[in-house]
């Protein structure tokens, strides 16, 4: 029984990792559809954002499973109830990039990002691609130094968050309501991107030392 446990935690954690990998990819795809109007990447986005969410499903199931069939105490009930808020984050994380693609869909042909905002979001989409390897990087091979990293990067993607709303809100803003509302709605996706990675990194520092890290 306990061999089985195991191998089906391990099965779990592969999940983990790869619902990380496809977020990351998510993004990246997310990102590139929004600052060159690429309809394709765009629409790949969207329709791969059921495989993540299928990810998700698979997990809850397999938690479930293993609440049941095992009942875990200890330090293996962590490891479980972690792998379920993990998983609610990163299908979290492929909404948003979701959100991001959906946008730039809706703009196409034109960019949805004007060229007053591309350094700020290109350099938003640096820092979640960032935190989005290192969170599975951190799942891969659980490591709580690594996992508090990700609170830092937060730091550097909400500065690049206030930046982009002191731009929005300059009285020198030419391009009108309805394209601050897109800049602001998508600088508010790539922030909670990234709080949700924070909030996944958490729990594995968490799961490696029992204690919170805030």
């Amino acid at each position: 029984m306990r061999e089985e446990f195991r191998a089906d935690l391990h099965t779990v954690s592969q999940l983990l990792v790869d619902m990380a990998e496809a977020v990351r990819a998510a993004m990246r795809n997310a990102t590139r559809a929004l600052l060159t109007a690429d309809r394709t990447a765009a629409e790949a986005v969207i329709a791969r954002d059921a495989e993540i969410d299928s990810l998700y499903a698979q997990v809850e199931a397999r938690v479930s499973d293993l609440l049941a069939r095992q009942a875990p105490v200890a330090t293996d009930l962590r490891t479980v109830v972690t792998a379920l808020h993990v998983a609610a984050d990163l299908e979290r994380m492929g909404d948003l990039a979701d959100h991001v693609a959906k946008t730039a869909l809706r703009r196409h042909p034109s960019p949805a990002v004007p060229a007053e905002l591309r350094p700020i979001f290109v350099s938003m989409a640096e820092v979640a691609d960032r935190i989005a390897d290192k969170i599975t990087n951190v799942l891969s091979k659980p490591d709580a130094e690594q996992a508090a990293e990700l609170e830092r990067d937060d730091d550097v993607m909400d500065q690049l968050h206030r930046n982009l709303f002191s731009t929005l809100l300059d009285d020198a803003w030419p391009y009108g309501v309805e394209t601050a509302i897109d800049g602001a709605l998508l600088g508010r996706f790539y922030e909670r991107y990234a709080d949700h990675a924070v909030n996944a990194g958490r729990h594995v520092h968490y799961l490696v030392t029992g204690e919170h890290p805030y």
